[in-house]
């Protein structure tokens, strides 16, 4: 086999992992929404944004309980969701989930919570994730 033959396949091994991945996540927001008693209707594709393996950012439309759209994060992370009115772009929405985890852990630490070890290691999470998100906010070539 040729080494562009073994480098299409590699590519197409590739971008067939992230589709899966893509998917998957996309599942995983929909699912955390329906927990949340919100049904999605409709993914407004141009406004998403994915950095595969580690987020994807949606921008997802209700119609239940009333017509809402919403900012929801998945991936190597906690999945959260946000009124879309907190941010116009999904850049700003990883900023705004950036600086609210960074306010929960502090909160959490702040009201005794992290005595219980899996609150302590949830806290450490956040502040993991937060900073993460906020170089990934930051990188002008990941937005540009």
């Amino acid at each position: 086999m040729t080494e562009q033959a073994t480098q299409a396949i590699s590519e197409q091994e590739l971008e067939a992992r992230r589709t899966e991945w893509v998917r998957e996540q996309f599942q995983k927001a929909n699912k955390f929404l329906a927990e949340k008693g919100i049904i999605p209707s409709k993914v407004l594709e141009q406004d998403s944004r994915y950095l595969a393996p580690y987020l994807a950012i949606w921008k997802l439309e209700s119609k239940q309980p009333q017509k809402k759209t919403y900012w929801v994060m998945s991936g190597d992370l906690p999945t959260d969701y946000v009124d879309v009115s907190v941010a116009e772009t999904a850049r700003e929405a990883v900023r705004h989930f950036s600086m609210m985890w960074h306010l929960k852990a502090e909160n959490l630490i702040k009201s005794g919570a992290t005595k219980d070890a899996t609150q302590a290691k949830f806290a450490q999470l956040l502040v993991a994730r937060a900073e993460s998100l906020y170089k990934i906010q930051e990188d002008e070539n990941l937005w540009g």
